[in-house]
């Protein structure tokens, strides 16, 4: 089987390269003996989106890749990155359970025309193209007519040709495609000074317009054992969330909470107790986060969370959390950016971080003007490369989603101009502060 496939898409290369009066890669003849190693498979599986659907679309990306294609409306997406300018040819493992159909591919916006016949998995060609420069490439997929129930099944994109050679990043281990789906997550990485015992950690986050995608989490106050931010969790909902884990031993216990906010426990990554109130923050508006920690002398942890919205004018309560078998004050102080819903990994988002401030347990004031920017296994792996942080009009940033081209190195040290301005916050009149 292996051997055929080899030979067919020997005999598409060169029949490419003759028709466009090319000579084959590196102006030599294209041997069986390394073919093997100019052709790569990207499954779909771990690299394939549905971009585009209208109501009553049924197709999905599963394990085996793009499925239930039906309606000529959708459009599925597949992303991979090359490192440099190149040429390739593209074809694609497909089949048709029933009947025939024409769909359309189009490699970076150049459109292509195949049909699909046989009811069982075969590689069809496309086309060929050359890449312009280094970045993302996309494939995109839309059915245009048929005789039976769907447009077909596709499994895997085929590339074949030097830049099948080349520094190819995608998806390619099916244990994290999930992970992979939703995208690199990115972080900044805050250290007081030494010895410093941090009993208030105050932080600010700007989401730019049209940057707000769902499934985003701007992490603002993120500490060892919890994290408070904000979420777009659908087209009609938006969170401001703050949860805490539960110890080794024991579980974290629910205190008291502000009004309209909704408590319940958590699991997946680690269980917990969770607090949300759902409210309709913007793009483009600057909003303020503070969290208090401190141990109660009887062997736990309270942690409490307030969130100041400028259209409201005050500071919110969220919740006060007890962490049993616990006693600290705020260590392993963060943000994060990342995307919490797989089916929309192909979605960019960005914010702005911003006027970090800790408070002693002595009552000072200290200015967070330095983080260390880093990223989660996704990235580390090179899974995707669609991710930055940095410093941009005074203010750090981070990125990911939406497979932009270039990426910035990760456990950089970053620097924003200081203020010098403490948080003008009255810590003693805070709604549900506790003595």
């Amino acid at each position: 089987m292996q051997s055929g496939i080899v030979t067919f898409l020997y005999a598409f290369v060169v029949s490419v390269a003759c028709a466009s009066n090319e000579p084959s890669p590196a102006g030599k003849t294209l041997h069986l003996s390394n073919l093997a190693d100019t052709t790569l498979s990207i499954p779909l599986a771990g690299n394939g989106f549905i971009t585009q659907t209208v109501s009553g679309g049924s197709e999905v990306i599963t394990a085996q890749g793009l499925t239930n294609w039906r309606n000529p409306g959708s459009t599925a997406s597949i992303y991979f990155r090359l490192d440099k300018t190149e040429k390739m040819a593209v074809s694609i493992r497909a089949k048709v359970p029933s009947g025939t159909s024409t769909i359309k591919v189009s490699v970076n916006g150049k459109p292509f025309t195949i049909s699909l016949t046989a009811p069982d998995f075969q590689t069809i060609p496309i086309g060929s193209i050359t890449v312009p420069a280094a970045g993302y490439v996309k494939v995109d997929l839309q059915g245009v007519n048929k005789t039976g129930d769907s447009y077909g099944e596709i499994s895997d994109l085929i590339i074949t040709g030097p830049a099948a050679t080349s520094n190819v990043v995608f998806a390619n281990d099916p244990a994290t495609y999930y992970w992979s789906r939703r995208g690199p997550s990115v972080h900044l990485k805050y250290t007081p000074p030494a010895a410093t015992e941090v009993e208030w950690f105050y932080n600010e986050i700007t989401v730019p317009s049209g940057e707000d995608n769902i499934g985003s989490y701007y992490m603002a106050n993120g500490f060892s054992g919890g994290y408070f931010g904000i979420q777009v969790n659908s087209a009609t909902e938006r969170r401001i969330l703050f949860s805490v884990w539960d110890p080794s031993t024991g579980k974290t216990t629910l205190v008291r909470k502000g009004p309209n906010v909704t408590d319940n426990g958590f699991d997946g990554e680690g269980t917990g107790g969770q607090s949300y109130l759902k409210y309709n923050w913007k793009a483009g508006t600057s909003y303020r986060f503070l969290t208090h920690g401190v141990p109660d002398g009887s062997g736990n942890t309270l942690f409490s969370s307030w969130f100041f919205a400028p259209e409201v004018g005050n500071w919110q309560f969220i919740a006060t959390w007890k962490k049993p078998n616990t006693t600290t004050y705020l260590t392993g102080l963060y943000s994060f950016l990342e995307n919490f819903n797989d089916k929309v990994g192909y979605t960019g988002r960005k914010a702005f971080y911003t006027n970090q401030w800790v408070r002693s347990t002595t009552g000072n004031w200290i200015e967070l003007a330095t983080a260390s920017f880093t990223g989660d296994a996704t990235a580390k792996n090179r899974q995707r490369l669609d991710y930055a942080g940095g410093v941009e009009n005074g203010q750090f940033f981070l990125q990911n989603g939406g497979f932009f081209a270039n990426p910035v190195p990760l456990n950089k040290s970053l620097s924003r101009p200081a203020t010098g301005q403490p948080p003008a916050v009255d810590l003693h009149s805070l709604p549900n502060v506790l003595p």
